[in-house]
């Protein structure tokens, strides 16, 4: 059995970073968390709260936070990532030094890199070393209901089974359950893709087409999803479960999901730009629209809605007419 840490290192201050730390520091553990915005950093020390990202959830005072990144990750033994995928490269690279040879990382970012197409667990191999122990945390797990101790449950993903099973212990409390799972190529692929689906799902809700469409957008979404899951080497059954179909679920239903929200509004007829513009936290699905139609084409799987998002979203074509599209295809069998 891995042994547990004794120092943990957030890095990344949103909204998941901020409840990942308050669960582990609640949990007894040494937490320490960094940002890549000093003033938002700064405010949260001020004030123990994370006022931009997670309001209204006092931040325990062992709980360290610290604008200087080598305070928080140099003596850390594990670290969780919570950088939004778009940014990974970028931040790991000047951070990557100050990782302690045989610290591993537990990621809790989902989508998919749009230059490379890479995966947050290989980016963060890229960059802080192959050898180095690397798993990820997914399923339905909002933010803000973690943080209230609502009842929940994820998946830790790793080929490193003692990692999968540290994470799992370190995460576990009374409101939170958490699964082992050995395909973590599948639990990435599932939480990056959820999220495009989740951009459909708002704009039928903006629209107001009814809770037939959006049953028939979950089902057919999780169908095109596992498609491209197996094609890249996942398990089909991994999409069945938390990180898969649970976590397409809450994403698509809840009001508090930040792509179904911007699906919402490019369903009511706003722009892309002035809705992104107005947001403080990242959207991954938009960005993961693009990764995933690449990677669609890249190894010729047909994903439907995913290429008419990404028509919605990038080549202006109205949701009306994209709807209407996906609905006029030729007939075929459910299988």
């Amino acid at each position: 059995m891995q042994k547990s840490p004794r120092k943990i290192a957030v890095i990344g201050d949103g909204a998941m970073g901020t409840v990942c730390a308050l669960i582990l520091a609640d949990n007894g553990y040494d937490v320490g968390i960094w940002g890549a915005f000093p003033d938002n950093l700064a405010d949260m020390a001020r004030h123990r709260q994370n006022r931009k990202y997670l309001p209204g959830f006092d931040l325990p005072d062992q709980l360290r936070i610290s604008v200087d990144p080598t305070e928080i990750i140099s003596a850390a033994d594990l670290v969780i990532s919570a950088v939004p995928c778009q940014y990974m490269r970028s931040v790991w690279t000047k951070l990557a030094a100050l990782l302690p040879a045989d610290a591993p990382i537990i990621s809790v970012t989902k989508g998919i890199a749009n230059d490379t197409l890479e995966r947050p667990s290989e980016i963060l191999a890229a960059v802080t070393g192959s050898d180095r122990g690397i798993a990820a945390l997914s399923g339905p797990t909002i933010a803000v209901e973690l943080a209230k101790h609502l009842p929940a449950t994820a998946v830790v993903a790793s080929t490193d089974a003692q990692l999968a099973r540290l994470g799992q212990r370190i995460f576990t409390t009374e409101f939170f359950r958490l699964y082992t799972n050995s395909d973590l190529l599948g639990v990435e692929l599932a939480a990056a893709s959820k999220n495009v689906i989740a951009l459909a799902a708002g704009i039928i809700d903006g629209l107001g087409l009814g809770d037939n469409a959006k049953a028939a957008l979950v089902t057919r979404g999780l169908v095109e999803i596992t498609r491209l899951g197996v094609a890249l080497g996942a398990r089909p059954d991994t999409f069945a479960g938390l990180a898969g179909l649970g976590d397409l679920v809450t994403t698509c239903i809840s009001p508090l999901g930040r792509n179904r929200t911007v699906g919402e509004q490019i369903g009511r007829g706003r722009k892309l730009t002035d809705i992104l513009a107005g947001m403080a936290a990242v959207a991954e699905g938009v960005a993961t629209t693009r990764s995933l139609s690449s990677l669609a084409k890249r190894h010729r799987v047909d994903m439907p809605i995913t290429a008419k998002v990404y028509s919605v979203l990038f080549e202006d074509q109205s949701p009306s007419q994209a709807i209407s599209q996906l609905m006029a295809r030729a007939p075929k069998s459910e299988r």
